[in-house]
């Protein structure tokens, strides 16, 4: 086992994990709300007290400020950082409001909104798409090589030379198709189809619970069949093929995610499985001591994460907002803006009442409180 790194090798990989990040995401919505011409007043990386800053000739206020957990992009028109919308101004000139956020089309500020999470979903894909090219593919049969010892594969009856066919009813091609499958799901009961000398079978496996620890001592909770792959071939791909491998695999992590949230809602995972910034900070400070492909490739899972946490429909986050103009598309007019006032407050209390729990939730994680 490693030792983890310092406080100081830690912290820096936080904010170099985050800060681009967090410019990335910003950068998504101010690029396209300039396109559509909308002025934006305040550009923050960071919220609370400014610490440094300055204004560009458009008039906007580029600044770094003093709590490095997000960042946002005011546009003319919003009331507060979080974009709640402000009261009409009814002495503005057209070319006022031709500037100014509430004023554009709906789907030009559903656009605007949409492009934040959007780019941090590109960004993870390019960088998978890097490595595709670099690195190639990794290519391997869904035969069955070998098998774990009394796994769950084995009590069912799965054979080596058995090929795997199908989970759940969802077809895999390839050995790498098979863990989103079963990794997730510890202890559930899937039904395996499979071939056996041109015949095709189906048993249900009990997929098994095991718990992972890493070279650092962090500990996950995983399932698996018992079944190993035969020979694995990396298979160079082309640039096209790069980029659409990346977007399968970002939206793999994605559908991941969104299968451990609502594991968490049924009650199948714990709360405590949620991270917060210090167990971020911890695993940024640990991939990095790793080198700068452990690194880079986590943080274009953080990166994929802050398109998922953002797309939520939470008041406040941008898949709050979308819910709104959703609404806005259904009643044929805007919700009003004290409904929306008070649906944001909600939704930033929501927000910092569950980054309070997952952080305290982190803490009590870290070894020096016996986690």
């Amino acid at each position: 086992m490693l030792d983890s790194p310092s406080i100081l090798t830690t912290l820096f990989a936080f904010f170099l994990v985050l800060g681009p990040l967090i410019v990335v995401h910003e950068l998504g919505h101010y690029l396209v709300g300039r396109l559509f011409g909308v002025k934006a007043d305040a550009f923050a990386v960071g919220f609370g007290k400014e610490l440094a800053g300055w204004t560009d000739r458009r008039g906007t206020r580029w600044k770094l400020c003093a709590l490095p957990l997000g960042g946002y992009v005011q546009f003319a028109g919003d009331m507060n950082p979080a974009s709640a919308p402000g009261p009409v101004d009814e002495s503005l000139t057209p070319a006022e409001r031709a500037q100014i956020f509430q004023f554009k089309p709906l789907w030009q500020r559903a656009l605007i909104v949409l492009a934040g999470p959007l780019t941090n979903l590109l960004f993870a894909v390019a960088v998978f798409a890097a490595f595709n090219l670099a690195y190639g593919r990794i290519v391997a049969s869904t035969e069955v090589a070998s098998l774990a010892q009394g796994s769950a594969a084995q009590q069912a009856g799965l054979k080596v030379g058995d090929r795997i066919v199908a989970i759940d009813g969802e077809k895999v091609d390839e050995f790498t198709d098979i863990p989103p499958l079963v990794v997730p799901f510890p202890n559930r009961t899937v039904q395996v189809a499979a071939k056996r000398d041109g015949r095709e079978f189906v048993v249900p496996i009990r997929i098994a619970e095991v718990i992972m620890t890493d070279r650092f001592g962090n500990e996950s909770r995983i399932g698996r069949l018992g079944v190993g792959a035969g020979k694995v071939d990396i298979v160079k791909v082309g640039p096209v093929q790069a980029v659409a491998l990346g977007f399968r695999q970002s939206f793999g992590i994605m559908r991941m995610m969104a299968t451990g949230i609502g594991q968490i809602f049924s009650g199948e995972r714990s709360v405590r499985e949620l991270g917060g910034p210090v167990k971020i900070a911890k695993y940024s400070g640990e991939q990095f001591s790793l080198g700068w492909s452990a690194f880079v490739s986590f943080v274009a899972l953080i990166s994929i994460n802050l398109a998922f946490i953002n797309l939520l429909p939470i008041p406040a986050l941008d898949g709050g907002h979308l819910a709104f103009y959703a609404a806005e598309a259904v009643r044929r007019r805007p919700l009003g803006v004290r409904s929306q006032e008070w649906a944001v407050r909600t939704g930033i209390a929501l927000v910092l009442a569950l980054m309070v729990f997952v952080t305290f939730n982190d803490i009590a994680s870290l070894p020096i409180f016996g986690g």
